[in-house]
């Protein structure tokens, strides 16, 4: 389906430990550890987690020892938020300095202005409204930031993401309108997609061409129907189960997946299951996705 010089299996270390939930996986594993099993289970390279060695110096030689690369590390934004431009960009920038020494070209990020996905109420109502002025400071930064990604020959990846500003149907629209697409790429992400209420094929099938970077992870339908209907939180509900690896949901990840092969995708395909590692092994997930996309994807 895919070009294999062109598309590249990753994985992140939230299966072994999670960066909003930092206790959740912390004391049952070191960092050498969680970057051995991602080599063991047969990807090419992960996203940065908070575990992970901050100098590049010691982090590349790390990852080319066990034959991987960085996918994409993580900016929060505050541009919708008061006086907080010039901190964000501050951010950004210590960033892209640092993919660019580890040799990546993908930055993620997602506006973080009143989010509540780390919070302990329930995200899905209780996300934030941007106002037209917020809508403004956020996708004119998002062009700035672009351009400064692409001015050192690399692409931002915006990441709608449950319990933010940037989470709905319209509101994803919206920011793909009002950006430039030379500028801002959206990171598909099939979980958050759907945890929403929004339906995956439906954004592939729209944004094909503007999707080089994607987050894999499945559903448990019936733990999201529970925390829906519990008003369950977004930490609670990745506890209690919501979220798998490709294969082991309800998600219809060939369909997904032959979109954007359709569309001649190139970039980064991360398996992203965000669990508690002290009931689903992360190694034994690591390889049952890394085999389920071999089988789906040829990769």
């Amino acid at each position: 389906m895919f070009d294999k010089s062109k598309v590249f299996l990753g994985i992140t270390p939230t299966g072994w430990t999670n960066d909003d939930m930092p206790l959740l996986g912390n004391d049952s594993c070191t960092f050498e550890q969680i970057i051995s099993e991602m080599a063991l289970a047969g990807f090419q390279g992960c996203s940065i987690g908070h575990k992970y060695p901050t100098d590049p110096a010691l982090l590349r030689p790390a990852l080319k020892l066990r034959g991987l690369r960085v996918s994409e590390p993580w900016v929060s934004l505050y541009f919708a938020a008061k006086q907080m431009r010039e901190q964000t960009l501050t951010a950004f920038r210590k960033q892209m300095v640092f993919i660019k020494a580890m040799g990546g070209t993908d930055l993620v990020v997602a506006e973080l202005t009143q989010a509540v996905h780390q919070s302990s109420v329930s995200a899905i109502p209780n996300k934030p409204d941007f106002t037209n002025e917020q809508w403004k400071a956020l996708t004119l930064g998002l062009n700035e930031i672009g351009r400064m990604a692409a001015d050192e020959g690399m692409r931002l990846a915006y990441h709608p993401h449950v319990g933010t500003g940037v989470m709905t149907l319209p509101e994803i629209d919206r920011l793909m309108t009002e950006t430039d697409p030379k500028l801002v790429t959206l990171l598909y992400d099939t979980g958050h997609l759907y945890y929403a209420g929004i339906d995956p094929l439906k954004v592939v099938k729209k944004y094909a061409r503007r999707i080089f970077h994607c987050h894999l992870k499945d559903i448990r339908q019936h733990v999201l129907d529970e925390s829906l209907k519990l008003g369950r939180s977004f930490l609670s509900s990745i506890e209690a189960g919501v979220f798998t690896v490709p294969g082991d949901g309800c998600l219809d990840f060939p369909a997904y997946l032959g979109v954007l092969a359709q569309n001649n995708f190139e970039g980064w395909l991360v398996v992203e299951a965000e669990q508690d590692p002290g009931t689903a092994n992360p190694l034994e997930y690591a390889l049952k996705a890394r085999k389920y996309l071999k089988q789906v994807t040829g990769l």
